[in-house]
């Protein structure tokens, strides 16, 4: 059954309209539910789980998800520390978190993809005020997908803000085809996704990695594998490269990036300046000057070159949502889970994270 609903996200109060058989139950359970606020900027310690926080009204298109688990992303640590309080910042306490995994427990009345229990599993915007650590999550419809049967909800709740962000890159930047050469830097979340994305694609894909993560890079269908700890990527990478993908960012990884592609290639790095400038001048003089800086570089490696360069940002993508989860039913796209944790450690866990205590992917059960 749909359940009517308008939306006022800063208001405490829930108006939803609904048959009259079902209004009473709504109201027992949407009232209020569990979430995990930030309430200043800082270390792990600053998060609060609160009791009772309010439940906003949906949008027409939006679906509110009863969260079964939420992963925890290298942004979620970052957004907590402070990276984006340009936009956070007036809105605080907010709910931190962008993935979810759970079960459909209403819909607005223009959505037509889903229904009351469904599985479905997906991945907020980056800027996105109320986070999914939170018993009962918000999200578009373009925002979420089915959950396949043959994954967990801890599973599921790994994959989409990741491999969306790679999908990003590979599909909406570089656009590669079967065939192209694909070098990707670093083995976290989103490299491994990108990863498996190439090799889905037909693409030949070599990536750097660090000590273990070698054997799970080159079982996912990499063809070449280079510990960056002990072995000179210079030298074992041959070739030219018609997409670089550098999820690490740093001057050093944007050089040989850069060299290592051939004429029309893209260079995308995950460590783009718009948030930390906005951050640091305000948005007047801070994203005027991130765009001053982006076409600057994009003018310097395409004179210098011939390639273009992109700074990659996650975004809503309902194709690559679709793609997503038909490689994760089909066991070839997926996220190793290292450790869970339930909400109420939650503090726990982004001490996990931010103290590189558990090297892979973290995941909050509710």
């Amino acid at each position: 059954m749909r359940v009517m609903m308008r939306s006022y996200r800063g208001s405490s109060i829930s108006r939803f309209v609904s048959h009259p058989a079902r209004l009473s139950s709504l109201r027992s359970i949407f009232t209020g539910c569990r979430a995990v606020m930030l309430p200043r900027f800082g270390g792990p310690e600053v998060l609060e789980l609160r009791e009772n926080v309010p439940v906003p009204n949906l949008n027409p298109n939006e679906v509110l998800v009863r969260a079964k688990a939420v992963s925890v992303n290298p942004l979620d640590c970052r957004l907590r520390a402070g990276y984006g309080r340009s936009v956070l910042q007036p809105h605080l306490p907010v709910i931190i978190g962008r993935d979810i995994s759970g079960e459909v427990a209403a819909i607005g009345n223009s959505v037509k993809s889903f229904k009351v229990g469904q599985e479905v599993f997906g991945a907020l915007h980056p800027t996105a005020l109320r986070g999914t650590y939170t018993d009962y999550g918000i999200l578009s419809e373009e925002e979420l997908t089915e959950k396949p049967s043959s994954v967990s909800h801890v599973e599921a709740s790994a994959i989409p803000f990741a491999a969306l962000t790679a999908w990003r890159a590979l599909k909406s930047n570089a656009r590669i085809l079967e065939g192209q050469r694909l070098l990707v830097f670093g083995g976290g979340a989103v490299g491994f996704a990108a990863i498996q994305l190439g090799v889905a694609s037909g693409c030949h894909v070599t990536a750097s990695c660090v000590g273990q993560t070698k054997d799970r890079i080159l079982a996912a269908g990499a063809d070449q594998a280079v510990d960056y700890l002990t072995e000179d990527i210079e030298v074992a990478v041959k070739g030219k490269f018609d997409a670089v993908l550098d999820t690490i960012g740093r001057p050093e990884t944007e050089r040989i990036g850069i060299n290592f592609l051939r004429k029309g290639g893209n260079y995308m790095t995950l460590q783009g300046e718009a948030a930390s400038l906005t951050d640091k001048y305000g948005f007047v003089i801070g994203l005027p000057l991130a765009t001053s800086l982006l076409a600057k570089k994009k003018i310097q490696y395409q004179y210098s070159h011939g390639i273009d360069y992109w700074w990659t940002y996650m975004r809503a993508d309902p194709e690559g949502l679709a793609e997503i989860q038909r490689l994760v039913g089909a066991g070839k796209l997926k996220i190793p889970v290292e450790k869970t944790f339930p909400i109420t450690e939650v503090i726990a866990a982004h001490e996990a994270k931010e103290k590189k205590l558990v090297p892979g992917k973290v995941v909050l059960e509710l």
